[in-house]
């Protein structure tokens, strides 16, 4: 990689520290950033620094404000890196989980297992069944379009949307035939939230997003041909159809787990390959860890814009992406890439 983009990265890290810093202090109660690296620093290396500030404050910073924090970096990166990855292997160039209809099949999956099986396998069972429906929902978008001879890039999206609306439905009759009681619960997958996270889940879409990530990035040269288009890859001897599918299986996965912890956050994965492409150039080799970076950033200052907008309340996090999205997608219509 050229200087120009270790230093991207270099500054993209360091944003990154900034922002989580930055998320862990705000909110309904201010910390001041010397009490949150004080908490931070005294967790990592006990009785380091004195300790002068009050046991709220400290699980505040630790057991609430860190985890979610976190949280944000994990799934805005995963998204990120699933939007560069569909949009390559479909030269489509608003492919992302939201927009395909990815994004509701996990929701889907995470309701079905909230309102009607139960954790039948424990903390598992919600991201195993969000996986379930995000790969059904995959399918179910390829089968359309072949179906309707949708080949080409902007009835593929048509397709997604169409997918969408009707799995949302489907969600929408999970609701309806569940508890009332526990309505309220669906209302975070739906429209996107991270005040759930915890310490001891965060391990599940960590580990998920590393090892979906190493994969493509490690196939970052296939990637780089299928954006060229299926002729050119098949003439470097690269099977396109399995690769095809197998990325689409990494994104439903990654969705799906990110999905049933976050719920339903759209356009990330549409907006930051984008930004990024102007920055690093096509290259995945590029491409998808400064993606994986500018996502997290980006999705914990959606998550302080969300924390600090209705003050103390929340608002879903979904709703300041698919704000944002929205422009966004506006944006690129402007610009006729599609």
């Amino acid at each position: 990689m050229s200087a120009r983009v270790w230093s991207i990265g270099a500054l993209g890290l360091v944003l990154l520290l900034g922002s989580v810093s930055i998320a862990v202090s705000v909110g309904a109660i201010a910390i001041p950033l010397d009490v949150v690296w004080g908490v931070l620093i005294n967790k990592i290396a006990p009785d380091t620094i004195p300790v002068d500030w009050s046991s709220g404050r400290e699980a505040i910073v630790w057991d609430i404000r860190l985890p979610r924090a976190i949280l944000a970096c994990l799934v805005g990166a995963g998204l990120a890196m699933v939007g560069a990855s569909l949009q390559a292997v479909t030269r489509n160039p608003l492919a992302d989980p939201h927009l395909l209809g990815i994004s509701a099949g996990g929701a889907f999956g995470a309701i079905l297992a909230l309102l009607h099986t139960g954790l039948f396998i424990g903390l598992l069972t919600v991201p195993l069944l969000a996986f379930l429906g995000a790969l059904a929902s995959t399918m179910l978008v390829l089968a359309v379009s072949q179906f309707a001879s949708a080949t080409s890039a902007d009835r593929l999206v048509l397709a997604g949307v169409a997918v969408s609306f009707i799995v949302m439905s489907a969600a929408n009759v999970l609701i309806f035939l569940g508890d009332p009681r526990a309505t309220h619960t669906v209302v975070f997958w739906m429209l996107g939230g991270l005040g759930l996270a915890q310490w001891d889940q965060l391990v599940y879409p960590a580990v998920i997003l590393l090892g979906c990530g190493a994969y493509l990035w490690a196939r970052s040269g296939i990637l780089n041909a299928m954006s060229l288009g299926d002729e050119t890859a098949t003439t470097l001897g690269i099977p396109v159809a399995r690769f095809r599918l197998t990325v689409f299986a990494i994104g439903a996965l990654l969705t799906g787990v990110m999905v049933a912890f976050s719920g339903v956050i759209g356009f990330v994965g549409l907006m930051i390959p984008h930004i990024v492409r102007l920055l690093v150039g096509g290259d995945h080799r590029r491409l998808l860890p400064i993606s994986a970076l500018c996502g997290a950033v980006f999705l914990v200052w959606a998550d302080i814009i969300a924390r600090i907008v209705m003050a103390p309340d929340d608002m879903p996090i979904g709703i300041v992406t698919g704000l944002i999205g929205g422009m966004f997608f506006v944006w690129l219509l402007r610009r006729r890439i599609t």
